[in-house]
């Protein structure tokens, strides 16, 4: 047997393992704390269901296979939050709103990404589903920062963004032009961008260090198009207050093709490229409605990856013949112990940090 791996898959042993567990639990915990209850999807379900319930929650990014009992395609989720979505409009539906939801799990992408080799992650995150108002996005915003440090991510950097700027500045264009004008203001292709209306140039170059970007997008909306959503994120920013260093990138929408008002994604010092991501959302009923949402996702992968939330490893090796009540009363003091099932068994064997002596407790 090779142990070998499908492409995109991995295996985190211990100690890593354990700093996930503990990594998802402090953040999940901050997340309990300001009322956010966590749930656990299926790994799998129905991919037309999965499809439906949020707009970001397509299947061409999921695993899909048949299942043999109901003869349906079955997908292996994406992503998490679609799921978190169908339970607040299926199971949770009669909720007063807003509900509060957090998770954590596995998933796994049909292909990895050019940046991303990994198919196969962990994602964590909150959703505050009924309402996307500037009050339900800083709390979104100062729970996911808060979440962080409590996790010991520290050197925070958030880009905002503003997803349906194009959309809210478009006027008359035609959706052809529409849907072209976005995707070269995404790409910053200042020649495409001018071919089609140079007057749209001032929105690239209106990017950078968060005071200075809001200076140039407020001299560029003469017609106050703008004034709500900036007004908005103003205060978004403002409720920061210096816990992060704050971007702009107004026209930046890889990744937040579906996001409405708002946008961001969240770096850490030491990390290449994101560790999270929210924004602003819809989410589909049944009857065609669609109920307003704000959320965030965090990926415990490259936090971990980058050393950032590793934990301590304490390891109390217990000599062989130590009673169990002398064992249980470590343990309740917070002391991760390892017996000795052998008299010949040591501490540098088990991987232990502390050795139990006749004065209680000393490290190696």
């Amino acid at each position: 047997m090779s142990g070998l791996l499908p492409e995109g898959f991995h295996d985190r042993l211990p100690p890593a393992a354990d700093a996930a567990a503990a990594l998802e639990g402090r953040v999940l915990g901050l997340a309990r704390l300001y009322g956010y209850e966590q749930v656990d999807p299926p790994l799998a379900e129905f991919a037309d269901e999965l499809a439906s319930r949020l707009k970001a929650g397509g299947v061409r990014d999921a695993v899909r296979f048949v299942d043999p009992v109901s003869q349906r395609t079955l997908a292996i989720r994406p992503d998490l939050t679609a799921q978190v979505g169908r339970i607040a409009v299926t199971r949770m539906g009669h909720h007063p709103r807003p509900v509060r939801l957090s998770y954590a799990g596995a998933v796994v992408k049909l292909s990895a990404s050019e940046l991303n080799p990994q198919r196969a992650m962990r994602q964590m995150g909150c959703e505050l589903i009924g309402l996307d108002t500037v009050a339900a996005a800083i709390e979104i915003v100062r729970v996911a920062i808060e979440a962080l440090q409590a996790a010991g991510v520290g050197g925070l950097a958030i880009d905002f963004t503003l997803p349906d700027l194009a959309d809210t500045l478009a006027g008359d264009l035609d959706p052809a032009t529409l849907e072209s004008l976005r995707q070269r203001l995404d790409a910053k292709d200042a020649g495409g961008v001018a071919a089609i209306d140079a007057r749209w140039l001032p929105l690239i170059e209106a990017a950078g260090p968060f005071d200075a970007a809001m200076e140039r997008l407020r001299a560029i909306d003469a017609g106050n198009a703008l004034a709500s959503r900036l007004d908005g994120l103003a205060r978004i920013a403002a409720s920061v207050n210096g816990q992060a260093a704050l971007t702009l990138d107004p026209t930046e929408r890889h990744g937040f093709e579906y996001q409405s008002w708002l946008g961001f994604s969240i770096f850490a010092r030491g990390v290449r490229g994101e560790i999270g991501r929210g924004g602003t959302y819809t989410i589909l009923h049944g009857d065609g409605r669609e109920e307003p949402a704000v959320g965030f996702s965090l990926f415990t992968d490259p936090i971990l990856d980058a050393g950032l939330s590793t934990g301590e490893r304490r390891r109390l090796f217990l000599p062989f013949g130590t009673s169990a009540d002398a064992g249980a009363k470590l343990r309740a003091e917070g002391w991760v112990t390892v017996a000795a099932l052998e008299a010949d068994d040591t501490p540098e064997a088990q991987l232990c940090t502390h050795v139990l002596g006749a004065e209680g407790p000393r490290a190696l």
